[in-house]
C-alpha cells in the first residue's frame, strides 16, 4: 500500500538507491584533525565555532523585542488559518496530504520567534506553507548556556553520563573516551540515517527544521545555539534536508527521520533548494554553494538532534489543522444534502439537542440550523407526509459530526501540549543535574492520531451515505437517478457515488490503530514502542480521502438542488455554498468526465465554507 504522499508526493515506485548515498564531507577543516585535543581545559561554551565559519549567529536582525513578547504580539495579528469567515482566510492555506494549497496572497509575512516557548498548530502550518518566516530569538544563547555549562562540566568528570560520554541504546553502559567524543556524536547522526522509501515533502521537512529548532533552544539539551540557529539557517534559505519517510518505530521519537534531518548540519547527507527535485544534491555541493561550512559536533549535539518527536508533531499538527475545516465542511454538506433531498430540519432543534448535551454535538447542531434558517425550500414541504423522519445519515448528522469534535478537541489538547514539550533525553534541568528521561515515545501522539483517524473517517462514511440518498431514486424524493436529467442515456454520478465508496472502505483499513502494536528493538533495550509514525502517517492518507468524499457529496448536492426547479429556493447560506460551486463547475445535464469536477470542488472547500459562513452569522 503506498502511503508515500504522507510526507511527499514522489516518483512513482520506489527512488533510485543513488539518492540515499551521502554527499562528501565538504570543506576542509569541518572534521576534527588527527589527534586534535580539546580534552584539557576545553569549553564547550555557547558561541564557539568549530568549524572555519561555522559560527554563524542568529538568523534575522538584532535587537528584537523580548521573545516572548513578540511571539504573542505575532501570534495575536493572526486569525485562524483555514477557518471560513476569519479575516485574511483566502490568504490562508490547507495543508493536504501531499499537497498544500494556498489560495489568495498574503498581505504581509509574520514571524515565528523560536525561543524554546510552546509553539502553536498554527505556528507550523503557517511555516510549513510559507506563510510566516522563522527567527530564532535573541535571548536563546544565554538560555541554552547553563545547560551547556553542565555537560561541559560532565565531561570533564569521571561520572558516566549517558549520551555524553557514553553508548547509546543497548551500548548505554559502554564508556567512550575522551578522545573519541566528537566521532562518537558523528557516529550516531550516521549510523542513525537508515529511513527508506520516498522523501518528506517540502511543507513537512520546513515544519520539523522549525521544531526541531524549538526543542533544541528550550535550554534542557545542553548543546550550543549554533544547532537551532543552523537549522533556522536551513529553513529560511529554503535549503531542505532530504528525509525518507519510513523507518520509525516512534521509540526514541523517530530516530531515523530526525538523522536525516541532521546530516545537512555535518556536511552529510541530501540537500534541495528551490528548483531541486525531491532527491536533492549532495549537501557538500549545496552547502558551498551557499557559502555555508559545516558544523562539528560537540559532545550530546549528536543524540539531541536525532532524539524527539517532531517527525510526528508535524503530520499531526497538519492533520489536526485538515481537520478543523473539514468537521465546518461535513455541516455545509450536509445541509446542502438536506436541501437536495426535501429532508427536515427538526431533528436539529436545540430544545432536542440540549437534552443530549454532548459539546461536538451542540456545535455541529447549531451549525445546520444557522445553514437552514429561512430555507423556502425547506418550508415548502416542512408538512409533508414524506418529512416525519429521515434516514440516520441526515437525522443524526449532528450526533456523528459531533462526535467528531469531540474526538478532534482532544486531538487538539496533545498536541497543544507536544508543542511545548521537551522529548530529548538526557535533560539538564534547572537545578543543574542531567537526568535520564522517559519522554520521548510518540504513545500520546500515536492514540490521538489513531483517535483521530477512526473519529475523521466516519465524516466520511456519513457523507457517502447522504450520496447515496440522492443518487437512488428509491430515496431521493423525485430526483432523476444518478441526478442525470435524461437517464440511461446518461449514467450522472453514478461513478462519483464509488468513488466516495472505494476511499471509505480504503479509510477503514487505515483506520486499524497502529498503536496497539508494538516491536522490540535496540537489543530489547526499546522494547516497548509507540508507531507513533506510522499512525501520523496514515492519519494523512485519511485525511485527505474524507476532504475528497465531502467533495462529492457538495459536488451532488449541487447538482440536486439545481433539479428541483419546481419548488422555491434554498437558505441564504446553501445558495451561497452552490453559488461558489456552479461558478467554477457547471450543471452537468450531459455526461462529462467527473473527475475533474471532484477536484474542483475539493479544492474551494475553503471558499465554500467561507461564503456559506458569511451568510449564517459564522460557523464554529
Amino acid at each position: 500500500m503506498h502511503l508515500g504522499h504522507v510526507g511527499p508526493p514522489g516518483p512513482a515506485g520506489r527512488p533510485g538507491s543513488s539518492w540515499v548515498q551521502p554527499g562528501s564531507r565538504g570543506a576542509a577543516g569541518c572534521s576534527w584533525a588527527a589527534g586534535a585535543s580539546w580534552a584539557a581545559g576545553a569549553s564547550w561554551a555557547a558561541g564557539a565555532s568549530w568549524a572555519a565559519g561555522a559560527s554563524r549567529g542568529q538568523p534575522g536582525p538584532a535587537g528584537q523585542p523580548g521573545a516572548a513578547r513578540a511571539a504573542r504580539a505575532a501570534r495575536a495579528t493572526r486569525g485562524n488559518p483555514g477557518q471560513p469567515g476569519q479575516p485574511g482566510a483566502a490568504g490562508r492555506a490547507d495543508v493536504g496530504n501531499s499537497k498544500v494549497q494556498v489560495r489568495g496572497r498574503l498581505s504581509a509575512m509574520r514571524t515565528v520567534i523560536v525561543n524554546g516557548d510552546p509553539l502553536t498548530v498554527e505556528d507550523v502550518v503557517d511555516v510549513a506553507v510559507g506563510a510566516a518566516k522563522a527567527e530564532l530569538g535573541p535571548e536563546v544563547h544565554s538560555r541554552m548556556a547553563a545547560s551547556l555549562a553542565v555537560v561541559n562540566s560532565a565531561i570533564r568528570g569521571t561520572a558516566a553520563v549517558y549520551g555524553v560520554n557514553t553508548g547509546f541504546g543497548a551500548l548505554a553502559d559502554t564508556r567512550v573516551d575522551v578522545a573519541d567524543l566528537s566521532n562518537l556524536q558523528r557516529a550516531i547522526v550516521m549510523s542513525h540515517a537508515a529511513a527508506t522509501g520516498d522523501p518528506l515533502n517540502d511543507e513537512t521537512i520546513r515544519a520539523l527544521l522549525l521544531l526541531r529548532a524549538r526543542t533544541l533552544a528550550a535550554g534542557y539539551s545542553g548543546v550550543r545555539a549554533e544547532l537551532p540557529a543552523r537549522l533556522i539557517e536551513l529553513l529560511n534559505l529554503g535549503l531542505l534536508p532530504v528525509v525518507p519517510g519510513k523507518g520509525s518505530v516512534g521509540a526514541s521519537g523517530d530516530l531515523a527521520q530526525l538523522a536525516h534531518l541532521a546530516q545537512p548540519l555535518i556536511g552529510e547527507g541530501r540537500l534541495r533548494g528551490p528548483g531541486d527535485d525531491l532527491r536533492g544534491r549532495p549537501t557538500a555541493q549545496v552547502l558551498a554553494e551557499h557559502g555555508i561550512e559545516p558544523l562539528v559536533l560537540a559532545p550530546k549535539e549528536g543524540l539531541s538532534l536525532v532524539n524527539g518527536t517532531e517527525p510526528m508533531q508535524a503530520l499531526l499538527a497538519f492533520s489536526v489543522h485538515d481537520c478543523e475545516l473539514l468537521v465546518k465542511t461535513a455541516d455545509v454538506a450536509c445541509a446542502l444534502s438536506v436541501e437536495a433531498l426535501l429532508a427536515t430540519g427538526r431533528p436539529y432543534d436545540e430544545r432536542v439537542q440540549v437534552i443530549r448535551p454532548h459539546p461536538g454535538q451542540l456545535v455541529s447542531a447549531a451549525n445546520l440550523r444557522a445553514l437552514l434558517a429561512g430555507s423556502a425550500l425547506m418550508a415548502s414541504h416542512r408538512e409533508s407526509t414524506h418529512a416525519v423522519q429521515d434516514a440516520y445519515c441526515l437525522r443524526c448528522a449532528p450526533q456523528v459530526h459531533g462526535a467528531v469534535r469531540d474526538v478532534l478537541a482532544f486531538a487538539r489538547s496533545i498536541i497543544d501540549t507536544e508543542l511545548g514539550a521537551v522529548v530529548d533525553n538526557p535533560v539538564i534541568v534547572p537545578d543543574g543535574e542531567v537526568m535520564t528521561t522517559g519522554n520521548f515515545p510518540g504513545e500520546p501522539l500515536a492514540f490521538a492520531a489513531d483517535m483521530l483517524a477512526m473519529a475523521v473517517s466516519e465524516l466520511a462514511s456519513i457523507s457517502e451515505r447522504r450520496v447515496d440518498r440522492m443518487l437512488d431514486p428509491a430515496f431521493s424524493r423525485g430526483l432523476p437517478p444518478f441526478l442525470a436529467p435524461a437517464a440511461g442515456t446518461n449514467s450522472g454520478y453514478m461513478l462519483a457515488q464509488y468513488t466516495a465508496a472505494s476511499l471509505v472502505s480504503e479509510n477503514k483499513v487505515f483506520a486499524h490503530p497502529s498503536s496497539v502494536d508494538t516491536i522490540p528493538t535496540s537489543g530489547k533495550q526499546e522494547d516497548h514502542v509507540s508507531m507513533g509514525w506510522t499512525s501520523t502517517r496514515k492519519l494523512r492518507e485519511v485525511v485527505a480521502n474524507v476532504r475528497t468524499c465531502l467533495a462529492v457529496e457538495i459536488l451532488c448536492a449541487t447538482q440536486g438542488i439545481g433539479l428541483r426547479t419546481d419548488l422555491p429556493e434554498p437558505s441564504a447560506a446553501v445558495a451561497a455554498a452552490r453559488g461558489v460551486v456552479r461558478a467554477a463547475v457547471p450543471a452537468m445535464d450531459v455526461d462529462r468526465e467527473v473527475s475533474e469536477q471532484i477536484m474542483t470542488v475539493e479544492r474551494l472547500i475553503t471558499e465554500i465554507c467561507a461564503a456559506a459562513s458569511a451568510m449564517c452569522g459564522g460557523l464554529r
